[in-house]
Order: structure tokens, then C-alpha cells, then sequence
């Protein structure tokens, strides 16, 4: 189960781990999107965060009943006592964490992600949200930083993690 903050590589990496381990690889926020029949933007825009955050801990249920799965979830998903507490219970968790700084970076411009295109000021929200968020981080089996590090290079400390917990 990979969480972190968003543009940390998640989904990226995810795909890379599953086929290492030799296991399905399902991301929660394509998940959600094809229950809902819209984007996780347009989710965000016609009926709000607070449902979007529902229809997240129904998807990471059904996400959670799956057996050798590689699972990459929003960024959001873990910051939920009850969904993390669950993710914690079923599966090796591993955040995977990048400063606010390189999650622009690799976002650009309109990046898609509801959270950051609607501010004014995307590093100041970043930094905040994140401030926010790391406590529920923090709390994962194994946390990998990956700025300077290649989607391989981080998958393969990930399967590694897996393999051996």
C-alpha cells in the first residue's frame, strides 16, 4: 500500500512494484473515478471534497478485500484515522514522501490535482497541506524520500519492503 502526498510517485511507482512482485497493481483514485463516472477533478468541482472523501474510504475498502494487489492510493486517503488504521491492519505501508518544492515541479502548471489548481499561492497550500498531512505519514510501516531518486531506484526499496515484512 503506497500513500503520501501527491506527485510523490505513487502511482508510478506502484505499477513498477506490482510487476516486480508479480501482482496487480490498482490505483484508487482510477478506481473511484470509474465508480463515479468522473474525474477525480470534476468529482471535486460538482460535489465537493467531502464526498469525493467518501467515495475514497468506499474504493480503499474494496481496495483492501483484494489479495496481492498493489495499491496506490490519493494523497488525501491515509489522512483519515479510519482508513489509515485499515491500511495499517491489511497491508505493508510505505510513504513515499518529496518536498513541497519538487511536488510542484513535477505538477507544472495546471496539474489536474483540484487541491493545487484552485490556490492562489500552490506552494504555500503545498507546504500547509502537507504540514497538515505528515503525522499520518509519518505513521507508515516504512517512509522513502524520493527526490533525487529514479521511479526504479524507489520501487525496487519498496518490493524490498514488501518481500521482507
Amino acid at each position: 500500500m503506497l500513500i503520501g502526498f501527491m506527485a510523490t510517485g505513487k502511482t508510478t511507482v506502484g505499477k513498477l512494484v506490482a510487476e516486480r512482485l508479480g501482482r496487480r497493481f490498482l490505483d484508487l483514485d482510477g478506481l473511484i473515478e470509474e465508480t463515479a463516472g468522473k474525474t477525480i477533478a470534476e468529482l471535486f468541482r460538482s460535489d465537493g471534497e467531502p464526498a469525493f472523501r467518501r467515495a475514497e474510504t468506499q474504493a480503499l475498502r474494496a481496495a483492501l478485500a483484494t489479495e496481492d494487489t498493489v495499491v496506490a492510493t490519493g494523497g488525501g486517503a491515509a489522512c483519515r484515522e479510519d482508513n489509515l488504521q485499515a491500511m495499517l491492519a491489511a497491508a505493508t505501508v510505505v510513504a513515499l514522501s518529496a518536498t513541497p518544492l519538487e511536488v510542484l515541479r513535477r505538477t507544472g502548471g495546471a496539474s489536474g490535482r483540484p487541491l493545487l489548481d484552485r490556490a492562489e499561492d500552490p506552494l504555500t497550500l503545498a507546504t500547509r497541506l502537507l504540514g497538515e498531512r505528515e503525522p499520518f505519514y509519518a505513521r507508515a510501516h516504512l517512509r522513502i524520500d524520493t527526490v533525487g531518486r529514479s521511479a526504479e531506484e524507489v520501487a525496487a526499496l519498496v518490493a524490498d519492503a514488501v518481500e521482507n515484512a
